[in-house]
C-alpha cells in the first residue's frame, strides 16, 4: 500500500497576510485527482461557522426584489472600515467581510460609483428578467489545486472575481479560465462544473443573483463535464 504524503501550500499573496493559512492536501484524495468532490462549506455554511480552512462559504445575502432595467453590474469596493462601507452603502448595497478585508457590494447601473474606498471591479452585464424578485447571494471560495464542484445549475447568473489562482468554468459551450485579477460571469441556466486549475490556490469572491422563488442551486446529472479544463 501507498503511503499518503501530505502536500503542504502556503498561500503567499497580500489577502492572507492577515491570515497566515496553510493549505495541506493528501496526495491520492478525490481532490488531488481532479474528481468531482463535496466542496467543504457547500455555499451555505455562514463564513463566521466554517470548520474548514477550504471550501465555499457565504458571506451576506440581500433580497433586492424587482430590478431596474439598467442595474445589470455588481460593483466591488474595498473600504478601511466597516463602519465606512455602511456609510457609503446605498441602494442595493450590501456589506460583508471576506479574506481580511471589508466589501461593499452594489448591483447598479454601469455608470455607478461609491463614494470614498477603493474600486476593485465591476462585472456584468448580469442577465436580469423584467419582474422577477431576485436575491443576491454573496459568498467567498478557497480551493486547492483540483478542487472542483459537482456539476450544477443556478436559477440566476453568476459572477466572479478572483483574488489569486486560476479557475475553469466548463459548460456544453466549452471551457472559460480566468485568472488572478480577472473577472467572470455565466447567465442563468447551462449545467456547469466549476475546478481550481494550475499550482496556486483559487481564492474568489462570488455571487449567485438568483430568482427569489427558485433554489439557488441544484446539482444535476444529465450532462457530464468532458474533462475540457487544463490541469
Amino acid at each position: 500500500m501507498t503511503a499518503r504524503i501530505p502536500i503542504c501550500r502556503r498561500v503567499n499573496v497580500i489577502l492572507f497576510a492577515m491570515i497566515g493559512w496553510t493549505v495541506c492536501l493528501t496526495a491520492g484524495s478525490a481532490m488531488a485527482q481532479g474528481a468531482p468532490a463535496a466542496v467543504p462549506g457547500g455555499c451555505d455554511t455562514p463564513a463566521g461557522q466554517r470548520t474548514s480552512q477550504v471550501g465555499c462559504y457565504l458571506t451576506a445575502t440581500e433580497v433586492l426584489g424587482t430590478l431596474p432595467p439598467d442595474a445589470r453590474f455588481w460593483h466591488l469596493y474595498n473600504y478601511a472600515t466597516r463602519a465606512a462601507a455602511e456609510v457609503a452603502k446605498g441602494p442595493r448595497g450590501t456589506v460583508a467581510e471576506a479574506f481580511g478585508k471589508v466589501w461593499l457590494y452594489t448591483i447598479a447601473d454601469a455608470d455607478w460609483h461609491a463614494a470614498g474606498g477603493v474600486r476593485v471591479a465591476a462585472i456584468g452585464p448580469l442577465p436580469i428578467t423584467t419582474g422577477t424578485h431576485y436575491t443576491a447571494r454573496y459568498m467567498e471560495a478557497v480551493f486547492p489545486a483540483g478542487m472542483a464542484t459537482d456539476v450544477h445549475v443556478h436559477s440566476g447568473a453568476e459572477a466572479w472575481y478572483l483574488l489569486s489562482g486560476s479557475q475553469c468554468l466548463e459548460t456544453p459551450d466549452g471551457a472559460t479560465v480566468l485568472r488572478a485579477g480577472e473577472t467572470g460571469l455565466v447567465p442563468q441556466g447551462p449545467p456547469m462544473r466549476l475546478s481550481s486549475v494550475g499550482e496556486e490556490i483559487r481564492t474568489s469572491v462570488l455571487l449567485v443573483l438568483h430568482d427569489t422563488s427558485q433554489p439557488w442551486v441544484t446539482n444535476v446529472s444529465n450532462w457530464q463535464a468532458k474533462g475540457l479544463c487544463p490541469k
